[in-house]
C-alpha cells in the first residue's frame, strides 16, 4: 500500500526501525512477521490512546460503548456471558461495567423467569438514545483517523485484517509453542 504522498506504507514508522535494529543483529532470521503483528499491536495501542473524543465526551470508555452497542445492535437483551463473548470481554470485566451502566440508567437487568441466577441485560430508552446520538459522531471521528488512507487502501486493508482474523479466532492455542 502507499500512502496519498506516495511512500510505500512502513518507511519511517516506529516498527521499521525495530525491524533494521533486529535485522543488524540477526541478518539470517526473517523479521516478516515482526512487521505485521508489530504495526497491529502498535495501531491497536495508538487507537486505544487516542481515547476516542466523541465517547469520551459522552462520559463513556470504549468498553462500556462496545456493551452498549453490542445490546443496539442485537436489538434484544443478553445475558452478561453473551455480552462477554460479544465484546471479547472477561465476565469479571463486563459484570464490573454493566453494575456503572445501570447505576447511569443505560441498562436494566432483569432475572430469568426460569432460573433466578440468570440476568438478561438490556438498554434502557435513555441508553438507545445515546447509542444512537453518539454512533454518527464516532464513526465520523474513525473515519478522519483513517483519512490519509485512500479508500481502496482502506478496503485492501479491511480485506486483509479480515482474513488474518478469521484465520486467528479460536486458533490461537493450536498455535502455541
Amino acid at each position: 500500500m502507499t500512502t496519498p504522498e506516495g511512500r510505500t506504507s512502513g518507511d519511517g514508522d516506529t516498527v521499521a526501525a525495530v525491524v533494521r535494529q533486529w535485522r543488524a543483529v540477526h541478518p539470517d532470521l526473517d523479521t516478516g512477521p515482526m512487521e505485521i503483528i508489530g504495526r497491529v499491536n502498535r495501531c491497536a495501542a495508538l487507537l486505544q490512546q487516542a481515547e476516542d473524543a466523541p465517547l469520551r465526551r459522552a462520559g463513556l470508555s470504549r468498553a462500556e460503548f462496545d456493551l452498549l452497542g453490542a445490546l443496539r445492535r442485537t436489538g434484544h437483551e443478553l445475558t452478561p456471558g453473551d455480552l462477554a463473548r460479544e465484546t471479547f470481554s472477561s465476565g469479571a470485566a463486563v459484570t464490573k461495567r454493566l453494575k456503572q451502566l445501570t447505576e447511569r440508567g443505560l441498562v436494566e437487568r432483569r432475572a430469568d423467569t426460569r432460573d433466578r441466577r440468570v440476568a438478561h441485560v438490556g438498554l434502557t430508552g435513555v441508553g438507545r438514545d445515546l447509542v444512537d446520538g453518539i454512533l454518527p459522531d464516532q464513526l465520523a471521528y474513525e473515519s478522519a483517523v483513517l483519512s490519509e488512507i485512500g479508500a481502496a487502501d482502506r478496503e485492501e486493508l479491511a480485506a486483509l485484517l479480515a482474513a488474518l482474523l478469521g484465520r486467528l479466532e479460536g486458533r490461537l492455542d493450536a498455535l502455541r509453542f
